[in-house]
């Protein structure tokens, strides 16, 4: 798998990058009664003109990147494969529109979402970013490693 883990390739708005950026990381389980504390958490940021990087994998970051993309504040994606050739509408429009930079550490001949693809992809979210904002981290999942003896301030939304 290192052979295939490259330099970032960047589509759409690099000048994010210079921007204080927010990492925004969920399991794919995670308990209802934080569900619609993510979607609220979502929500503020978007009205606050956060930048948020996160792959947007998992279910909830999916509803995450959807309350997100109804506002007009940057957004980062960073894909757990090569870089796509095509996108769906929404995330085409909003990169037309100069709202979003979708970044790949990945060569193109990486075609599928992996474990190991996620956790690289999760790794290089938390070296970009400036903080850490985490839905739900399982215990044995994981993200709970990853965020182990992190130096940058972590939130766990509750």
């Amino acid at each position: 798998m290192d052979q295939q883990f490259t330099k970032p390739k960047l589509l759409g708005n690099d000048s994010f990058l210079n921007l204080h950026k927010v990492a925004f990381l969920c399991s794919r389980s995670i308990p209802a009664s934080i569900v619609l504390k993510c979607y609220d958490w979502a929500i503020t940021e978007r009205e606050k003109g956060t930048c948020i990087i996160s792959g947007f994998h998992s279910q909830i970051e999916k509803d995450v990147f959807h309350f997100l993309a109804k506002g007009n504040q940057p957004i980062i994606m960073v894909l757990a494969r090569g870089m796509k050739k095509q996108f769906d509408p929404v995330i085409q429009k909003m990169l037309d529109e100069n709202r979003l930079l979708i970044m790949s550490p990945f060569d193109s001949k990486v075609i599928r979402v992996t474990k190991e693809t996620a956790d690289l992809r999760n790794t290089v979210m938390i070296e970009i970013a400036d903080e850490i904002v985490v839905g739900y981290a399982q215990p044995n999942g994981s993200i709970f490693p990853l965020l182990q003896n992190q130096k940058k301030p972590i939130t766990n939304i509750r």
